[in-house]
């Protein structure tokens, strides 16, 4: 997803709940504390995703069709409230992730807020299959660890790349404890795509879902949801924390409720 050019105007949000007001993306997500909610057994862990008013979660393969201004201001500014940003092979290598962070104005925000000013990328990858050409992996200023099933690594990389291994097929629960022992993670953004998602959420590792929902019917058999095809034993509970609206589009943030 692009970064918006500084020059261009932040869009109003209309937040309905839990209280009436106009704010920015940056004004909204400046409330946001989420490395004090992280345990000691793993950090605290939000998906941010988009998707159409019939759940789709990308048109073309893409999701560019179904990102507005909005969505985009929000989802740059949330990157500046989280410890770390995850995501999948899939995701990075359509999406062609790079910096994390790009605009000097932002990581002076995450800085003041007592964050690195870039923060780490987590990429789960099984089976590292990934090229060295990827932005992210050709970027000095970007921390990285892989997690990976796989033996080896990536040559001809710039960024700092660790490689977090698990021989018998990769286990996230695992993972994240080790993040926050090993990486001193206490937050994660958690950028996708679907099925990571799925995998997370079929292991009671999400707390929050932050979810735009776009206003197109896009249609489209067979294709991803946000959670692709999870098989959980129940559903999954979620309580309304916020709502925005712009413009018919709606920016909500839930919290997993915990099993009972």
């Amino acid at each position: 997803m692009s970064t918006p050019a500084r020059n261009e105007p932040p869009v109003a949000l209309r937040r309905l709940l839990p209280s009436d007001a106009e704010l920015t993306a940056e004004q909204l997500v400046a409330e946001l504390r989420p490395w004090e909610h992280a345990t000691a057994q793993r950090p605290h862990v939000a998906v941010n995703m988009v998707h159409t008013s019939d759940g789709r979660a990308t048109v073309d393969g893409r999701t560019a069709p179904i990102s507005s201004l909005a969505d985009r201001q929000l989802f740059h500014a949330l990157r500046t409230r989280v410890d770390a940003i995850m995501v999948g092979a899939g995701t990075l290598r359509v999406e062609r992730y790079g910096r994390m962070v790009r605009d000097a104005e932002r990581r002076e925000q995450r800085r003041l807020a007592g964050l690195q000013p870039d923060p780490l990328a987590i990429v789960i990858s099984g089976s590292l299959e990934l090229s060295a050409d990827l932005p992210l992996l050709q970027d000095p200023d970007s921390r990285v660890v892989i997690v990976t099933a796989a033996e080896g690594s990536i040559d001809g990389v710039v960024a700092d790349v660790q490689y977090m291994r698990f021989p018998d097929g990769v286990d996230l629960g695992a993972a994240l404890a080790r993040l926050r022992g090993d990486n001193r993670v206490r937050c994660i953004l958690c950028e996708g795509g679907p099925r990571l998602n799925a995998s997370l959420v079929a292991g009671g590792l999400i707390d929050e879902l932050f979810l735009t929902t776009f206003p197109q019917i896009a249609g489209g058999a067979g294709a991803l949801t946000i959670m692709d095809d999870a098989l959980l034993g129940a559903p999954v509970a979620l309580s309304l924390l916020s709502l925005c609206e712009s413009a018919g589009e709606l920016f909500a943030r839930y919290a997993f409720e915990p099993p009972v």
